[in-house]
């Protein structure tokens, strides 16, 4: 009997290291840019933390 190959989606580790750098220099950027306009505390902060994972995510679910 042959081995048939596994099935499912094979993940890499690119999209996984490549989605956590294009995260981090997102949350960079936006910290920058609300500095630069004034508007600095933990709210924006979130914000951007939360708008960075949230891209950093779909950088790595769309690498697959």
């Amino acid at each position: 009997m042959a081995m048939l190959p596994a099935s499912g989606i094979k993940r890499g580790r690119a999209s996984l290291i490549g989605g956590i750098a294009v995260g981090i220099c997102v949350l960079g950027l936006w910290l920058g840019i609300a500095h630069e306009l004034g508007y600095d505390g933990v709210v924006v902060g979130m914000a951007g933390a939360v708008v960075a994972a949230c891209i950093a995510a779909w950088i790595r679910i769309a690498d697959l």
